[in-house]
C-alpha cells in the first residue's frame, strides 16, 4: 500500500505536462531520428521525475492548506498516510537522481532542469504567494520544459513557438485559479492564501487577453517567414482551427462545467478535447512530415 502512495504522491496523471519537451523534437522535424527522439524520452524522463519529486515538496510545505481543501485533504501527504520525514527523504533522492540524470544528458540541458528545480521550489516557499507573479511561475516552468527539449537535441527553438508556450501555459495557469477561486468560494484565502488577492472578474479579465493573444502568436507563427522557410509550406496555417476550437472549448468547460483546476485531467476526460488535441497532432505531423 506504501508504494500505493508514493506513487500517487508523485502524481503520475499530471506528467502529461512533461510533454511540451517533444515540442522541440516535432517542430525541428527530427522526430523519425531514434538517436534524438531517444533523448527526448530520456528528458521527458528526467522531468517526471523531477517534477513528481517537487510534487512531494509542495505537499510538504502546503499540508495544513491542503487538509482543509474538499479533494487535496484525500493526498497521501495531506491525510498523513506518509509522514513528513517519509516524504523529505523522498523528495531528496528523486531531486538527487533527477539532476544527475540530466547531467548525463548535456551540460545545457542540466542547467535548464536546475533552473526549472530552483525556480519551482522558490514558488512553493515563497513566490506562490506573489499575486500575478505566481502565475507567471506556472507559466514558465512550461516554458522551460519546451527549451529544455531543444536543448536536450541541440536544435534551435523559433521564437515564435516559445511566445505561444507561454501564453498558453498563462491561459492554463490563470484558468486554473479561477476554478479554485469559484470551487472554495469563502474559503479560498483559508486553502491558498493568494486568492485573496483575486477576483472572477479580475482573472476573467486576464484570461481575456492571453487567450486571444495565445491564438493571434500561433496565427502568426504559422504564416511567419522564418516558419514558412524553415518548413517550406503554408499549410501549417490549416492547423489553426483545431487550436482555436480547443481554446473554446477549455474556457466552455471552466466557465460553464466549473473545471479547470486540474488541465492535464480535463485534457484526458474530456473527449471533444482530446479528439481535437489529436487531430491537432495528427495534422502538425502529416504537414511537416509527409512530402506531397
Amino acid at each position: 500500500m506504501i508504494f500505493v502512495d508514493v506513487l500517487r504522491s508523485l502524481r503520475p496523471q499530471q506528467w502529461i505536462k512533461n510533454l511540451f519537451v517533444f515540442a522541440a523534437l516535432i517542430f525541428s522535424q527530427n522526430f523519425m531520428d531514434l538517436p534524438l527522439l531517444w533523448k527526448t524520452l530520456f528528458a521527458f524522463a528526467v522531468f517526471c521525475l523531477l517534477s513528481g519529486a517537487l510534487y512531494v515538496f509542495n505537499d510538504i510545505q502546503d499540508l495544513k492548506e491542503d487538509k482543509l481543501h474538499p479533494e487535496k485533504s484525500k493526498r497521501p501527504i495531506a491525510s498523513g498516510r506518509i509522514n513528513r520525514l517519509v516524504a523529505m527523504v523522498l523528495f531528496l533522492f528523486l531531486s538527487i537522481s533527477a539532476l544527475l540524470a540530466a547531467a548525463a544528458l548535456n551540460r545545457d540541458f542540466f542547467i535548464i532542469a536546475l533552473i526549472y528545480f530552483v525556480l519551482q521550489i522558490t514558488y512553493s516557499l515563497r513566490l506562490k504567494h506573489v499575486v500575478i507573479l505566481d502565475v507567471f511561475i506556472i507559466a514558465a516552468g512550461f516554458f522551460l520544459r519546451v527549451v529544455a527539449g531543444g536543448l536536450a537535441i541541440e536544435v534551435d527553438l523559433s521564437p515564435w513557438l516559445l511566445i505561444c508556450t507561454i501564453l498558453l501555459a498563462l491561459f492554463l495557469a490563470m484558468s486554473k485559479r479561477r476554478h479554485e477561486l469559484v470551487l472554495l468560494e469563502e474559503g479560498a484565502e483559508h486553502h491558498r492564501p493568494i486568492l485573496k488577492e483575486y477576483s472572477p472578474y479580475l482573472l476573467d479579465q486576464m484570461i481575456a487577453v492571453v487567450t486571444a493573444s495565445t491564438v493571434i502568436a500561433y496565427c502568426l507563427y504559422t504564416i511567419s517567414d522564418e516558419t514558412v522557410a524553415k518548413f517550406q509550406t503554408t499549410s501549417l496555417i490549416f492547423t489553426v482551427p483545431f487550436v482555436i476550437y480547443g481554446v473554446f472549448r477549455y474556457l466552455y468547460l471552466v466557465h460553464q462545467r466549473k473545471q479547470g483546476g486540474s488541465p492535464e485531467s480535463l485534457i484526458l476526460k474530456d473527449v471533444p478535447l482530446l479528439v481535437d488535441l489529436f487531430l491537432w497532432i495528427a495534422s502538425v505531423v502529416l504537414i511537416l512530415y509527409v512530402k506531397w
